[in-house]
């Protein structure tokens, strides 16, 4: 008997939908308390997901889910380059 792969879900921090974690990229807090996009979903670190999508970035971020999530203050720019990345890659 084939038992069918689990696929490991994830909860979007902008618009709250669980989705397949392959469809999110994670926003990763490092051990040296940088915020940055984990396109690979490899870096160290705390992890929080958001969809490839700047809508969903932008809902985060003035809900303030990221600075809840990994309780800290995110600076602007770290949010302009987040979007600029994500932008790039839609």
């Amino acid at each position: 008997m084939m038992h069918e792969k689990k696929v490991p879900m994830r909860m979007c921090s902008g618009c709250g939908e669980m989705k397949p974690k392959k469809e999110l990229v994670r926003v990763v807090k490092s051990p040296e308390q940088e915020i940055s996009l984990d396109l690979t979903g490899r870096k160290p670190g705390r992890g929080a997901y958001v969809c490839r999508n700047i809508n969903c970035l932008k809902a985060a971020r003035k809900a303030r889910r990221f600075e809840k999530a990994f309780s800290c203050k995110i600076p602007d720019e770290v949010f302009d380059r987040m979007e600029e990345e994500i932008s790039r890659n839609e």
